[in-house]
């Protein structure tokens, strides 16, 4: 078996937790990284190539009050963090070819898998759907499932983004099942043990490692918490 890292960061904001995925990413402690995200404080996130502007509009829609705003290296919709358990999985992915629909159903089918054999009833949403766009109206990322996303009673629970860092994908995913921090611990050992499962992984908990933690420091205040990041597009 080969090991992989479980990494449990201290409390982080939005910003903290986009630079401590990056820095991993860069440093790579090991070949494969799993982390759960405890977080500081409330935050919302939203997708590479969404445009901040939309964004901004969707959340003041949505009555949301949350100022804590950052964009992903990741795709995908706004995410809001609020209840959820989030947690990232940087993987190999050699090579230059990517492709997003086998990964999602390769890392949800393990998930999902997990869930039936713990007797929960989750469905894997496989019909073609529309990808998110620069302009889309809809721009929850909880309120349109797309293709391989995990749904509960035809609700979205799970869904994720994806990005290539060299030979390497980052993951970043968001469980938003009413009791998904209540009953964290359910969640976390399903998580942990579908992945492990599916690549064949023995788990090793860690703390940040110093180099990724210093580096992830650097990140959040020179890159996601700045305009120039945020308001690219």
């Amino acid at each position: 078996m080969e090991k992989g890292l479980i990494i449990e960061t201290q409390p982080l904001d939005v910003y903290g937790q986009m630079a401590a995925d990056e820095a991993l990413c860069e440093t790579m402690p090991a070949p494969y990284v799993l982390r759960f995200y405890n977080w500081k404080e409330p935050g919302v996130t939203f997708g590479y190539s969404q445009r901040r502007k939309s964004v901004q509009e969707a959340i003041d829609t949505a009555g949301c009050r949350i100022t804590a705003v950052t964009r992903r290296p990741t795709g995908g919709g706004i995410v809001f963090h609020e209840t959820d358990i989030t947690f990232s999985f940087i993987f190999p992915s050699p090579g230059v070819l990517f492709e997003p629909g086998k990964t999602y159903d390769r890392l949800h089918r393990a998930i999902n898998a997990e869930y039936a054999r713990l007797g929960v009833s989750f469905d894997l949403l496989n019909e073609k759907t529309k990808d998110y766009a620069v302009n889309d109206p809809v721009m929850n990322c909880f309120a349109k499932p797309v293709d391989k996303d995990i749904l509960y009673n035809g609700k979205k629970v799970l869904g994720g983004a994806l990005r290539k860092f060299g030979d390497h994908m980052l993951y970043q995913a968001s469980f938003q099942a009413p009791d998904a921090r209540g009953n964290a611990a359910l969640h976390k050992n399903a998580v942990i043990k579908a992945l492990g499962g599916e690549y064949g992984l023995e788990w090793e908990a860690t703390a940040m490692p110093e180099a990724a933690a210093l580096k992830a420091s650097g990140l959040a205040g020179t890159k996601y918490r700045t305009s120039a990041w945020n308001e690219r597009i």
